[in-house]
């Protein structure tokens, strides 16, 4: 016998929620989209390859813009149900066993599985020119414009670590005129410049100073002293950092990418899948591996889509094992009512949202603090919402499980102080003493409940000048099928007629019938009629 909150959603709940709406984020949502999941794409707009012209390296979509890859991705995965929207993801921090998503406007998301796919920051050396021309002639990946450069003038330019030596070898495969500029990079080694010499690479002492460009084409690198030489390429090696900042609040951070003993970049870790070491929360494409092309994170996307799919399917499954056989068991008489409420708890690690209810809120809100009652307290939520106003607060359930979280919850509320959990079954026992304010709401179960006999016990334990507030459903949701013929929710006439109140003794504040908004499981808008019951003693 355990009283309830509704289910916490924040606006809308999806099964993923995938940030980062690139090549993995698209086709990641894509897999989910088609395996039937409600998948929402939330996307900066800040492509990592926004400023190339195309698209290279991938089979049957060679050249493509990248706008015009992106814009038939996203074509694909609306096609298939999923959402897209356009919004920036501050922050992500878990919510029972699911996700809570801000965006940078305030709004929420909820989500039962995280996909974070919003790639990299390339940290550029900082060189007039450089930024400006990045992505047309300043360059870094010889696979991704290697043919676009072939035959060109191109300049190395070598900043600290090993990667510019590395660079200009491969680049060579591409061109015959190739040259490093040491810049700030020191003294190579002697096989270094072994190396270089043997593939006719020629290296050029001092810091460079800038690019020269002329009628918007780059024309060559000029250096410190003054000198200039003609070049039509310049190859980078940026700093890789992976856009990271949301995983820390779910406990994941950047692990360094090192060549040669020098960091090149920070990554996220994570399995062959893109799990990463918090549950729930897979990643793909950049952020997890800081050389993946597009093609190969359009891959990664898609194996973090499956692999988040069969995770989704395990826990259901999970769930639904666990409901028949608690089903079956109580059918059967086999569990006790309290084992049955224990079993209910344990499915997950969080069952209502922690928030108290709406109603509580909005009558408690002009009442002095006192001296609570809570009936059927659950995990707590108003309970500790009453605490932290001044309340001293008895809270009761029958579920050990449920008061043990709730106790937790107060502890990391800071009200543990306030709050006394005693377990009661309420048709056999009941908390001693006269309370300023008794609450009960959603005091329904699926098992046998003598809900009139609790609520007149309740009237009875309010102090003179005390407030009874009883929350209850009108009938099942609209939404679910099949309602049951034989569970009959009362009016609230009928339960005030229920309490026997001695007249003359009580005023009746509010008894009515009220509808609210609540979302489906899936996290379509709607609405749900509950009844509210207000009495104060008078003496």
């Amino acid at each position: 016998m355990t009283a309830h909150t509704e289910q916490a959603n924040d606006g809308r709940r999806y099964d993923v929620v995938v940030v980062g709406g690139g090549a993995a984020g698209l086709s990641g949502a894509l897999t989910l989209a088609r395996a039937r999941r409600s998948v929402l794409v939330i996307d900066a707009g800040q492509p990592r390859n926004a400023p190339a012209g195309h698209v290279h390296g991938y089979l049957a979509r060679e050249g493509v813009p990248p706008a015009e890859l992106l814009a038939a991705g996203r074509a694909e995965v609306t096609g298939y149900g999923g959402r897209i929207e356009r919004g920036e993801v501050v922050s992500a921090e878990r919510v029972g066993d699911g996700f809570r998503v801000t965006l940078a406007d305030g709004s929420t998301v909820a989500a039962a599985r995280l996909l974070v796919t919003t790639g990299l920051v390339d940290e550029l050396p900082e060189v007039t020119g450089v930024a400006e021309r990045w992505g047309r002639e300043v360059l870094h990946c010889p696979y991704c414009h290697g043919w676009e450069a072939r035959d060109q003038a191109i300049g190395v330019l070598a900043t600290a670590g090993p990667l510019a030596v590395h660079q200009a070898l491969l680049w060579r495969q591409w061109s015959g005129d190739v040259t490093v500029f040491l810049h700030t990079a020191g003294g190579l080694s002697d096989e270094e410049y072994a190396q270089l010499a043997a593939r006719d690479i020629s290296v050029v002492e001092g810091e460079v100073a800038a690019l020269e460009v002329s009628d918007d084409r780059l024309t060559g690198v000029r250096l410190a002293d003054g000198r200039v030489l003609p070049r039509q390429v310049v190859v980078v090696a940026p700093r890789f950092t992976a856009r990271a900042g949301l995983l820390s609040g779910l406990g994941l951070e950047p692990t360094d990418q090192e060549m040669g003993g020098h960091v090149v970049g920070g990554y996220i870790a994570a399995d062959p899948s893109g799990a990463t070491a918090t549950p729930g929360v897979w990643v793909a494409g950049n952020v997890a591996s800081l050389t993946d092309q597009v093609i190969a994170a359009a891959a990664a996307g898609v194996r973090a889509g499956a692999a988040i799919n069969a995770d989704l399917v395990a826990e259901e499954t999970r769930r639904a094992v666990a409901a028949r056989r608690h089903h079956h068991a109580h059918a059967a008489q086999d569990v006790t009512e309290e084992e049955f409420w224990d079993g209910r708890y344990a499915e997950s690690n969080q069952i209502w949202s922690g928030k108290p209810n709406a109603a509580l809120v909005r009558e408690v809100s002009d009442l002095a603090p006192g001296t609570a009652l809570d009936l059927g307290c659950g995990e707590g939520g108003d309970a500790v919402w009453l605490a932290e106003r001044g309340w001293r607060v008895t809270a009761t359930d029958i579920s050990r499980v449920a008061l043990d979280r709730a106790a937790a919850h107060a502890a990391q509320a800071g009200v543990a102080d306030r709050i006394d959990w005693q377990r009661h079954d309420l048709g056999v026992s009941f908390p001693d003493g006269a309370f300023d304010l008794v609450s009960a709401h959603f005091l329904h179960s699926p098992v046998d409940l003598p809900r009139e006999k609790i609520l007149r016990t309740a009237a009875a334990a309010v102090a003179p000048g005390g407030v009874l507030l009883v929350v209850g459903h009108v009938g099942f949701p609209s939404w679910e099928p099949g309602p049951h013929p034989d569970v009959h929710f009362p009016t609230p006439q009928e339960v005030l007629e229920s309490l026997e109140l001695q007249d003359g003794q009580w005023e009746v504040q509010r008894c009515e019938e009220y509808e609210r908004e609540q979302p489906t499981p899936d996290g379509r808008p709607c609405t749900r009629t509950d009844n509210i019951l207000r009495v104060r003693r008078m003496f």
